[in-house]
């Protein structure tokens, strides 16, 4: 997979269009996230596993987060077309991405509030 975990682009152009409302957008992203998460390792079936990761791969395709969306699109791929093994692995790629990308948000997040 590649190392990229963030599009630099989509982030400087959604601070140019949010101003300052960027830095909350920072902020709901990652609570909203957390709960994305807790979302995919509580869902009871297919439809919520579905659901949840749709909804992830939309909010990390808008905020940059490519690589994070592109496992959240493989998941929900996996779930509604099958095979379903395996998808514990794929769960658990996504937590590791979404912990790269979350330091990176923070990062971004502490860089917008001082400047």
């Amino acid at each position: 997979m590649s190392e990229i975990h963030i599009d630099r682009k989509v982030l400087s152009d959604l601070q140019e269009v949010m101003e300052d409302g960027y830095l909350q957008l920072l902020e709901t992203f990652l609570a909203d996230s957390e709960i994305r998460l807790s979302q995919l390792h509580g869902a009871k079936n297919a439809d919520e596993l579905a659901h949840a990761a749709h909804s992830f791969k939309g909010s990390s395709s808008n905020m940059g987060a490519v690589a994070l969306a592109e496992l959240c699109r493989q998941l929900e791929d996996r779930v509604n077309h099958g095979p379903l093994q395996g998808i514990e692995d794929l769960i658990n790629q996504i937590d590791r991405e979404y912990a790269a990308v979350r330091g990176l948000y923070c990062d971004e997040r502490q860089r917008v509030s001082i400047g």
